[in-house]
């Protein structure tokens, strides 16, 4: 007997989004480990709707929504992005009997888009057991507990634990294939204009901001043959733009992305790569920018976030100033243009002057890339949660939606308004004219 599981990745709630390689590849994955057992999976991604541009990224369909009062003060429009409500369910009714629910959540901050999804599916399968995991559902478990209505609050990696878990509902699973199918294998998405690649899991580093090795117990690589066959799948299937989930891809350079790239180049594999994920500037070397190059890489963005050398090694000392210079360098060196080069620059962080954002912009300015500002949020179990913890900004039980980093800066940072719009208009118009 086979069972029926619907996967479900819900809207992003939000004031902006833009899909940039966006997929839900912790669901995916989840469908891979599925894929050894007696069960046929359906999957309803509702982000899957947007207008492609360049590199197969593009602007997400939306509707303009209620905001939720705790946000009324805030003067923007409230969206819902990705397929209609109705469309949604229309897909679900067409799905017919089914027997799990395994739903996703990504931002913490959307929350209330992973609610209402979870509402809708309760109200036409009342009788189905619905789990919910995700990175929401991992660091706001009792969050999640408590609003979502979900039967269970699945935490961390996917791990044979899922299986215990099914089997509490009645749900006994059997392994029934020696190897897994691959999430691309499964016909979840008629047109795949880009797709994701994580070569490990995990990071190395511990970033005060950052809250990947809380989601992840250790840093994990896969092999190197293994991701080369799977871009080339990929890649006979039609696929030219490859998006980089890594948060540590260029970390122990030698033993994993140089061989990586060498074996990309040996199978003539001209596509194009691209990395969302800041890099690691300390690792560039002239030898690594060079097959960086030659690989196909196009978006290239590196994590500098501050220049406030003690701040850097307060807040993990993965980067220093002379590094970015180095790798900018040496990314040059190979070819890439100033407009293909662009760094992480962060304001908003805890203790934070706009002297200190401004040092950082100067000091990009001359080396001639892009600069992208990201506005700090504050992620549950980091270093710097408990630092605005100990200093009164916030309370434990903060509700996920002010660590939305347009949120965040409206609501909790001290920063003139003006002077900070006159930064990013600044920023802007330095870009543009790279």
């Amino acid at each position: 007997m086979n069972f029926k599981f619907l996967l479900i990745n819900p809207w992003i709630y939000d004031f902006a989004a833009y899909n940039l390689w966006a997929r839900p590849l912790g669901l995916l994955k989840v469908a891979e480990f599925l894929s050894y057992f007696n069960v046929n999976l359906t999957l309803i991604d509702c982000c899957d709707s947007f207008r492609v541009k360049k590199f197969g990224t593009g602007k997400y369909d939306f509707e303009i929504i209620e905001k939720p009062s705790i946000l009324k003060n805030i003067p923007r429009k409230y969206k819902r992005y990705g397929i209609s409500e109705s469309k949604f369910i229309e897909k679900l009714k067409k799905i017919g009997k089914i027997d799990l629910v395994l739903i996703t959540s990504i931002m913490a901050y959307w929350w209330q888009g992973v609610k209402q999804a979870v509402e809708i599916v309760r109200n036409l399968f009342p009788e189905v057991p619905i789990i919910l995991g995700g990175i929401y559902s991992t660091l706001y478990k009792e969050h999640a507990e408590e609003n979502i209505g979900a039967n269970y609050i699945y935490t961390g990696q996917i791990q044979n634990r899922l299986v215990e878990i099914i089997d509490k509902f009645g749900l006994s699973l059997k392994r029934t294939h020696e190897k897994p199918k691959y999430w691309w294998q499964m016909g979840f998405y008629e047109k795949m204009h880009y797709a994701p690649i994580l070569t490990s899991t995990g990071c190395p580093f511990h970033c005060s901001y950052c809250a990947s090795s809380i989601l992840n117990n250790s840093y994990k690589r896969r092999e190197i043959f293994e991701v080369i066959e799977e871009i080339k799948e990929l890649y006979q299937l039609g696929i030219r733009d490859f998006a980089f989930y890594d948060d540590a891809l260029l970390f122990r350079a030698e033993e994993h992305i140089k061989p990586l790239l060498r074996g990309l180049i040996k199978e003539k594999v001209t596509a194009r790569f691209h990395m969302p994920n800041g890099l690691h500037a300390r690792f560039i070397d002239e030898e690594l920018a060079n097959l960086m190059k030659v690989a196909g890489f196009k978006t290239l963005r590196l994590s500098l976030e501050t220049v406030d050398i003690r701040r850097q090694i307060e807040s993990g000392g993965k980067v220093t100033n002379k590094d970015i210079e180095k790798a900018i360098f040496y990314l040059k060196k190979a070819g890439f243009s100033s407009q293909e080069i662009g760094v992480y620059l962060m304001y908003g962080l805890p203790n934070q002057t706009l002297d200190e954002v401004k040092a950082g912009i100067d000091f990009l300015k001359r080396l001639r890339v892009r600069i992208h500002l990201t506005e700090f949020s504050p992620i549950k179990g980091t270093t710097y949660w408990q630092e605005l913890l100990s200093m009164g900004v916030i309370e434990d039980n903060l509700d996920p939606i002010f660590t939305n980093n347009s949120i965040w800066s409206e609501m909790f940072c001290p920063y003139s308004r003006k002077e900070l719009e006159n930064i990013k208009i600044d920023v802007k118009q330095f870009n543009l004219l790279l």
